[in-house]
């Protein structure tokens, strides 16, 4: 009998980069929520723990807290990668009898593991696949959707937006002006505290649209379903749609079909498609991503210092958190641009592939100073009421010295005079 879930980010995290560099994998935007909220609604069992990486783990401050502290006697804990989706596999893994270890092409999916057994990997952090791969047991081979490169959440998103605001419901406790339009309103849910201004439009035919508590969606804004939209979220003007905003992002102009993580700014114009966006980013004002080739081609992508074939003809950027561009900045067809960034070469495309920590002026790339990167972080955090705390500092340190051979490796010279406007 299976009593608990526990969620666990495997070895691959590094093939979802940049997204990944700053945050474990259970805490990616996807749908309406986050990968992990979304496996304890599918998997309707209490959260036991989440096993993944220990400097990021430690800095996401909306983990969900276990459920159950410990648990005693018979049974299983099934124990699921956080990089898989939810599918009819689910039920046999759920329903089947004994340990197994149920994987995809080598990969591990998911595992039943006996409750006698679990003291031995609770706490590895990111060494508990290896715990999964000692257990023995039988091995199932599953059909499961695995998000192994970062084009996988663009590709899928749209599909686990409909379904996860359709389950959420609609009701709608927010304001709504008298002269703002609802198209589908039984398809659009409006949490407490929002306010829906004057000339807005939602419009939920093409699927669900759910603004949450405290968000706002300005006048001559556009929302096209489907579309979730973050606590504290603010949709300034323009045309938005096919997305998941997180929390706290200003966003105006133009967005089709991307993820933002949270707590991003892009106040003005520009064109942002099938993209990711993490945590701080902060975009300057028209700043524009290429998210198709003029031949209509696969977009080819750089992840984790390997260009990767995507399959996909609607590729954007990816890109890592508090990355900053100037005003502008003009990004490539799959663009990868590492956690910690500023670019500010505007009117020139940047390079399709820029290494963390890493600061580009339209010509040249150096090292981005540790110090004065960490002073602005603490601003743009501050500016959100979210303090930069000992777990952040920690993080974005850590991943500092973890990224100095790739700067290296990317021609940016670590030692050498900072870019023009660099501080």
């Amino acid at each position: 009998m299976i009593r608990a879930l526990l969620l666990f980010e495997d070895r691959h995290w590094r093939s979802l980069r940049p997204l990944t560099e700053l945050a474990c994998v259970p805490a990616l935007a996807f749908g309406g929520s986050s990968l992990a909220r979304r496996w304890r609604a599918a998997a309707a069992l209490p959260l036991l723990a989440i096993e993944a990486r220990e400097a990021p783990l430690a800095a996401w401050r909306e983990r969900p807290a276990p459920e159950v502290e410990r648990l005693a006697g018979p049974g299983e804990v099934l124990a699921v990668n956080a990089a898989a989706l939810p599918g009819p596999w689910l039920e046999g893994a759920r329903s089947g009898d004994g340990p197994a270890l149920l994987t995809q092409g080598g990969r591990i999916v998911a595992a039943r593991v006996p409750i006698e057994k679990l003291g031995q990997g609770l706490g590895r952090g990111e060494r508990f696949e290896s715990f999964l791969e000692g257990l023995g047991g039988a091995r199932e081979e599953v059909t499961a959707t695995l998000l192994a490169w970062p084009w996988d959440l663009l590709q899928h998103n749209a599909e686990a937006l409909a379904g996860d605001l359709a389950a959420g419901g609609f009701e709608q406790r927010g304001t709504v002006h008298r002269l703002a339009a609802l198209e589908s309103p039984d398809a659009i849910a409006i949490g407490e505290g929002a306010h829906i201004e004057a000339q807005a439009v939602l419009d939920a035919r093409g699927g669900p649209i759910r603004i949450g508590a405290g968000a706002r969606v300005a006048a001559h804004t556009l929302v096209s379903g489907p579309c979730a939209v973050g606590t504290g979220a603010e949709l300034l003007g323009g045309a938005i749609g096919g997305s998941t905003i997180g929390p706290r992002c200003f966003i105006a102009g133009e967005v089709e079909a991307s993820l933002w993580q949270g707590f991003a700014n892009k106040r003005h114009h520009g064109f942002v498609g099938h993209s990711l966006i993490g945590e701080w980013v902060n975009l300057g004002a028209l700043t524009t991503t290429s998210d198709l080739k003029n031949n209509y081609g696969s977009v080819r992508v750089w992840v984790d210092g390997r260009e990767v074939e995507s399959g996909q003809i609607k590729v954007g950027a990816f890109i890592g958190a508090h990355t900053k561009t100037g005003i502008g900045s003009l990004l490539p067809t799959g663009a990868s641009i590492g956690s910690g960034s500023n670019l500010f070469g505007g009117g020139r495309f940047a390079p399709r592939s820029v290494p963390p920590f890493a600061w580009w002026d339209g010509e040249r790339m150096v090292e981005h100073r540790l110090e004065p990167f960490l002073a602005t972080a603490r601003i743009s955090m501050g500016r959100r009421e979210r303090p930069m705390s000992p777990a952040d500092e920690r993080l974005l340190r850590s991943w500092f010295e973890a990224s100095a051979a790739e700067r290296g490796a990317g021609e940016v010279a670590a030692g050498a005079p900072a870019a023009r406007g660099a501080s």
